[in-house]
């Protein structure tokens, strides 16, 4: 079955009106970033972010519309915030890492969470490629160079990180008002997972979702971190959107395995981040191939090396290949990540590598953003 064009997509959104402005989207210039690969589509649709809650039948209506075409599979529709230009009003301006101003006459950007120096987000555009354990391991190879790192499991749907930090019971408060976060390995840690039953379903709407991670950054007695390293929901649907707008992100990593259809989702992952003007630090692509446990043959059983060639592509790093191995997976399950327990094997010193790569992009990007502040000057 012949997939459709590009063109017969775009005719299938100008049926799609935007409420307010009377046009339709695609007239509108409103349409950003549409791929199609293998029957299945991806396409941003740029609004006002102040609209953008008033604006999900008409992103729900958009999915339809393509679905409704022959040889369709999948459709993924994000709204976005508007670049410069667009509608003819200004572009929200991104909340910076440290609160700097952003120009004459503008409020500084208050940082979220005082105290900590950089936030780096670790996402994918898909579940099942291992975000969490790469997110996990990643703080591990931090702490291991000596770092203050934390971990924000903004998973609130699926919880893991309780698990993979072999962390149980709940947080205390000093005072009634924040909550002191669960503490492993050195690494800081708060979940919804330690807040709720491991087996209760969080049946939330995206607004409930911002409000809970909300909290989780600025209710909780962080303290001084070097890292807080926020292990992304799975996806690029409104929740994570929001996530990346409104929490000053120093960086963002996109775990992707090398398949195709994964590294389609991963591409969404990353302009998703471009889009909020969130660096993108780089990708790792994750069960790059199979090591047998017995024998040490070695199957690259979901193809090797897509993530390498999409980060050429797309002009970001490639911060390292990790294979798929019972090890990995085991020490994940069992609450002792690979890079505490077994540090001296060569997926632990995977992760620390990729660790370095990503504290280099920290310094960087710190730095950068330091230089860049105004200075006062008294004469």
């Amino acid at each position: 079955m012949a997939e459709p064009s590009q063109e017969q997509i775009l005719n299938a959104l100008k049926s799609i009106r935007d409420p307010e402005r009377g046009n339709d989207i695609v007239s509108l210039d409103m349409v950003k970033g549409l791929v199609l690969k293998d029957g299945h589509v991806g396409f941003s649709i740029e609004v006002d972010p102040r609209r953008g809650p008033k604006l999900e039948p008409m992103r729900k209506a958009a999915e339809k519309a393509v679905e409704a075409l022959t040889g369709i599979l999948s459709v993924t529709a994000v709204l976005t915030a508007h670049s410069a230009g667009s509608a003819g009003r200004p572009a929200p301006q991104p909340a910076q890492a440290h609160g700097h101003a952003h120009g004459h006459g503008q409020q500084e950007a208050k940082p979220l969470v005082p105290g900590v120096k950089s936030i780096v987000a670790v996402a994918s555009g898909k579940g099942g490629v291992g975000k969490s354990t790469t997110a996990v391991n990643l703080a591990m190879g931090l702490a291991a160079q000596g770092r203050r790192v934390g971990m924000l499991d903004a998973d609130i749907y699926g919880p893991s990180q309780p698990r993979m930090m072999g962390i149980s019971g709940r947080p205390g408060s000093r005072d009634g008002k924040t909550l002191q976060p669960m503490v492993n390995y050195g690494v800081k840690c708060m979940s919804m997972g330690f807040l709720v039953a491991e087996d209760t379903p969080m049946i939330w709407r995206g607004p409930m979702v911002m409000s809970a991670l909300e909290q989780m950054l600025r209710d909780v007695e962080w303290g001084e971190l070097d890292a807080l390293i926020v292990d992304m929901p799975p996806g690029t649907g409104d929740a994570q959107l929001t996530m990346a707008q409104r929490v000053p992100l120093t960086g963002a990593v996109i775990v992707s395995t090398p398949q195709d259809i994964a590294l389609l989702d991963a591409r969404k992952g990353l302009n998703m981040f471009r889009k909020v003007d969130v660096p993108v630090f780089g990708i790792v692509e994750n069960m790059s191939y199979f090591l047998c446990p017995h024998c040490g043959g070695r199957s690259e059983i979901f193809s090797h090396g897509g993530a390498r060639r999409e980060a050429e592509k797309l002009g970001v790093d490639f911060l390292g290949e990790v294979p798929l191995h019972i090890d990995i997976r085991e020490t994940s399950d069992g609450g002792q990540p690979i890079v505490v327990s077994k540090p001296d094997s060569e997926f632990a010193k995977i992760y620390r590598s990729i660790a370095d790569k990503v504290w280099k992009k920290i310094e960087t990007r710190v730095a950068g953003a330091a230089a860049a502040a105004p200075r006062i000057v008294m004469q």
